[in-house]
């Protein structure tokens, strides 16, 4: 039995291991939360009952959520014998030939789910397999953790056909212990790496962007399109001639080429030679699932110049690789521009004692939602949310509303997605609470992570309008403060604040499209994709300077990609890679359509696609959670459509018509963020400033039909008309919506 181990990285549980333990309690639930609806346990009952009677999906693994668990019982190896009796008995009725090696690949399994929790390691690849099979049962209940089995199962049944006999062969293949060869056109080029290192808000992008703005050609290279759009309208507003690249998006010039480019750090482009490259918050370079896309980035860009901007804690492993690269290096260290202190005391617990001008950080949805209809409700305040699976514009809208002082948006509520990307006024940043959920479980914050999220407080002024030297603000009133909605949390927010982080040691992987076409090669074609990755970095062997990254996005997509037939290699390869979201029943088939439409090389029109639940734009804006989560899940396909369109033109020929739903999703979740209030008196305030904006849209819309020499004459089907919504009329938004 071949071990299903990931080498070259850490296990789950020391992935998720906490730098230092609390001596107060693990983690603490907040008001917010326990004053958040629970499903009542009849509900609860029942969706359980649905999911166990609910026909199992056509995939190697399943997905499903359903029957989920919140731990691994002590009996965890009984339900693992018990699911493997199951198995065998179904297997003798069929009469397969996967019995033939039945005892041996039992006796495996079980030895893995009876290995003690806080063993050795040297029992790496069995500690593998449990952490696998425990991660499917929490997630997914025992169907999941059958799923899982059946799969390990078959995996086997294909590695003795197919992989043993020609394992020599296909560990030359997955050989990934240099990947600096793999880039010949950059070890040609005579680089130096300039290393910014320094907190957040030190200035250290700003000084590489200004290197970037005064170079006759050069790239930007970003981890999030909020941030690559941010470099992009700031150089095109200074007038500098600048392209836009993100994975679905591409803005370049009507004239002329564009010398410099902004991209997302995957959409760098490896076979232009630049004179400055900048690749930003290159700590990321060590993440554990996106980390393959700043170490590309590092080895294989064709700049002279080369800034890398971060943290304090990746500076021995640049050196190691400017080393291995043959690279010269330079450092330049920065200090934060104003000060960063946390707080003696904690709000203990009372939304009362919120100021204006806080942000609170929370780290679920639901979670946000709830504690902003607290906080409205108690406050009598508008509250802004940001959270990842918001759209970047509309983050970045929510932002800018808390920015401004001359509203009633005195108080914001985001996740974690603040780290990053946006420009933040906050005096003061309140954890709400310090452990969020991960696909393992529950996880304490990291110390970087802290360091991070609190980072944001008092960012007043950008480095340029720091380095006027002469503001009054330098007084000293210009510090940020960081604290926690409750008290127990605020002793370790003050050792994490007060520590170094451990430097990151190793920079991430993934084998590239090459690797997995010639691999792939060694197998049918009926071989499922999900088994082709799960493989090929099984029996990969990696730099102990370098670490495998988590295929667990990739694996995602292959259980939708192995789910359509007619798909050629090369194109399961582009969808492994699509943006795809396939947490959510509904996303993921819409990924299912898009792929067959790719198959059979045609029904790519946009509302051609049944899938795309496109009705949701003929629905009443609201507040309601159900409906904003509907309109994020459309923005995400329509952004996957957007995507797939630059790689796929010929089959979705509506990117023009795609970017228009996008903008009118974009627009009605704009109105169901600002328009709708737990408080009533700010409901009514809204429907107010709605209806005012709405009879002055009507007056200008009679004024330019009387400019224009039409009829005027005021009537019912005039009066209803509000060109900026989706057929709302001045009834639907009357006295009775204000009294709702």
């Amino acid at each position: 039995m071949q071990a299903w181990a990931n080498r070259g990285s850490y296990c789950l549980s020391c992935t998720l291991r906490p730098f230092f333990r609390s001596g107060v309690r693990t983690f603490t639930t907040t008001p917010a939360l326990q004053r958040s609806k629970r499903s009542s346990k009849k509900a609860q009952e029942a969706k359980q009952t649905k999911a166990d009677t609910s026909p199992a999906r056509p995939s190697l693994r399943s997905s499903t959520r359903s029957g989920r668990q919140n731990v691994t019982t002590p009996d965890f190896s009984i339900i693992v014998a018990t699911l493997l009796q199951e198995i065998k008995k179904e297997l003798a009725e069929r009469s397969e030939s996967s019995l033939t090696g039945w005892q041996r690949f039992e006796r495996y399994v079980m030895n893995a789910c009876k290995l003690e929790d806080r063993g050795t390691r040297a029992l790496g690849t069995l500690r593998q397999l449990k952490l696998t099979l425990q991660k499917a049962y929490i997630n997914s209940g025992t169907k999941g953790l059958r799923a899982e089995l059946e799969y390990l199962l078959y995996a086997e049944d294909v590695t003795s056909k197919y992989s043993v006999p020609n394992l020599e062969q296909q560990a030359r293949v997955a050989d990934m212990r240099f990947p600096a060869e793999w880039y010949p056109q950059a070890r040609s080029i005579q680089r130096t790496i300039h290393l910014h290192v320094g907190p957040t808000n030190s200035g250290k992008t700003y000084q590489a962007l200004k290197r970037l703005e005064a170079s006759k050609s050069g790239f930007y290279a970003g981890p999030l399109r909020l941030l690559a759009q941010e470099v992009y309208h700031r150089f095109t507003a200074n007038g500098t001639t600048c392209s836009l690249v993100t994975g679905d998006d591409v803005k370049i010039p009507e004239v002329g080429v564009s010398p410099i480019v902004s991209n997302t750090v995957e959409m760098v482009n490896l076979g232009q030679t630049y004179d400055v490259g900048v690749i930003d918050e290159i700590q990321m370079i060590g993440d554990s699932r996106r980390g393959w896309a700043w170490t590309r980035a590092v080895l294989g860009a064709r700049a002279k110049e080369l800034h890398l901007c971060g943290e304090q804690r990746v500076v021995p492993l640049i050196r190691q690789i400017a080393a291995l690269t043959g690279d010269k290096l330079e450092i330049h260290r920065y200090e934060r521009l104003n000060p960063l202190k946390v707080m003696d005391r904690s709000l203990r617990g009372d939304l009362k004692n919120l100021q204006k001008g806080d942000c609170l950080v929370a780290f679920s949805r639901l979670g946000i939602h709830a504690l902003k209809a607290d906080i409205e409700k108690v406050t009598g305040k508008r509250a802004a949310i940001v959270y990842g699976s918001l759209p970047a514009e509309i983050r970045t809208q929510q932002a800018s509303l808390f920015n401004d002082p001359n509203n009633e948006y005195d108080y914001l509520v985001a996740s974690d997605a603040i780290g990053m990307g946006l420009n933040l006024s906050c005096k003061r940043v309140i954890f709400e609470t310090l452990v969020k959920r991960v696909p393992g479980g529950l996880v304490r914050l990291s110390v970087p992570e802290i360091k991070q999220i609190a980072g944001r407080a008092g960012r007043y002024r950008s480095a340029a309008q720091q380095g006027n030297g002469n503001s009054a603000e330098d007084d000293g009133t210009n510090v940020g403060y960081v604290s926690s909605l409750e008290e127990v949390d605020l002793p370790y927010i003050h050792q994490a604040m007060a520590i170094e982080p451990p430097p990151i040691t190793a920079a991430g992987l993934f084998p590239p499209e090459p690797i997995f076409q010639n691999f792939a090669a060694y197998f049918p074609q009926s071989i499922p994709l999900e088994y082709i990755i799960k493989r090929v970095i099984e029996v990969s062997q990696v730099h102990p300077l370098f670490f495998m990254c988590d295929p667990h996005g990739q694996l995602s997509n292959a259980e939708v990609i192995d789910t359509v037939s007619g798909l050629r290699f090369e194109d399961q390869m582009t969808f492994m890679a699509a943006p795809m979201h396939t947490r959510d029943i509904s996303s993921r088939g819409v990924a299912c359509a898009f792929a067959q439409c790719v198959a059979e090389h045609s029904g790519g029109r946009l509302l051609d696609i049944p899938d795309l639940n496109l009705e949701v734009l003929e629905e009443p804006v609201s507040g309601n959670k159900e409906y904003l989560h509907d309109l994020e899940i459309l923005h995400k396909s329509v952004i996957l459509y957007s995507w797939l369109s630059f790689r796929f033109g010929g089959v979705f020929t509506d990117r023009t018509l795609a970017a228009h739903v996008k903008e009118l999703v974009e627009e009605r979740m704009v109105r169901a963020l600002t328009e709708f209030s737990a408080n009533k008196k700010l409901r009514k305030d809204a429907s107010l400033r709605r209806q005012i904006a709405l009879q002055k849209q009507i007056q200008d819309h009679k004024r330019l039909l009387a400019e224009a020499d039409f009829d005027t004459i005021e009537s019912e089907d005039t009066a209803s008309i509000d060109l900026s919504t989706d057929n709302n009329s001045l009834e639907r938004i009357g006295p009775e919506a204000q009294a709702a």
